[in-house]
């Protein structure tokens, strides 16, 4: 689109330039293999390896043995006719609909959202944290699980992914700090990659003392923090 911007402010004064002929059909044939890329539908042999795949893991963090009680609590009071993927499905929706909210009120990251804004930022949080933990449950419990329904659950979650990070990133006001709100942005969905590559090669998915939940769980604390003492509070330098 930037290319063709810069073509339409030369033909203002008496035609496009050659860059602006040049530079669109270009955009658009990277456009046109996008859209081939995310609609192709999968070859046999990706079909084969997906039906042939097992979902496999390895390592507990320190918090996910306290946590599991509360999960069993929380999937066992779930109706055995609710689907795996809509569970999975609400608790991304729930995030990124606070998320978003937050993002309207602090499109700079600079700005002071309401209290409320960072509360429900936090409540959205451990409320996909709860249900991505227990959609697997559910899975087993109804006995529907299936790679594909590991697919959308990792989908869903590189999704959250990028709002989880820029959520935090506006709770602690590092549009202030462009560079540190890139970095932390680029961080979270870096690890994220690097996780599921791993996994992708080795075919075991390994979690650390310290991972994703203890990360989003600090989150959750920054948030419940920001509600209450407003982003200014991250502004302050202990001397």
């Amino acid at each position: 689109m930037a290319a063709s911007g810069a073509g339409g402010g030369h033909g203002g004064h008496g035609g496009p330039g050659p860059s602006g002929y040049q530079a669109a059909p270009a955009a658009c044939r990277v456009g046109a293999w996008v859209l081939c890329a995310l609609w192709e539908p999968l070859s046999p042999a990706q079909l084969r390896r997906l039906e042939e795949h097992r979902y496999s893991s390895a390592g507990t963090s320190l918090l996910e043995p306290a946590l599991q009680p509360f999960w069993n609590w929380l999937v066992a009071r779930v109706p055995l006719w609710v689907s795996p993927n809509a569970i999975t499905l609400t608790g991304l929706l729930l995030n990124l609909l606070s998320t978003l909210l937050l993002i309207f009120y602090c499109p700079t990251a600079t700005e002071e959202a309401p209290s409320w804004v960072f509360l429900s930022c936090g409540l959205g949080l451990f409320i996909y944290q709860s249900l991505d933990a227990i959609d697997g449950k559910q899975a087993r419990r109804t006995n529907s699980c299936s790679p594909l329904g590991e697919l959308f659950d990792h989908g869903c979650d590189s999704i959250s992914t990028v709002f989880v990070s820029l959520g935090a990133s506006i709770a602690v006001r590092l549009g202030s700090n462009p560079d540190w709100l890139f970095f932390c942005c680029f961080i979270g969905m870096f690890m994220f990659y690097c996780a599921h590559w791993q996994t992708y090669v080795s075919g075991v998915l390994r979690f650390g003392k310290v991972d994703v939940t203890e990360v989003q769980l600090a989150i959750v604390i920054v948030f419940l923090l920001t509600s209450f003492g407003g982003v200014s509070m991250w502004d302050y330098t202990l001397s």
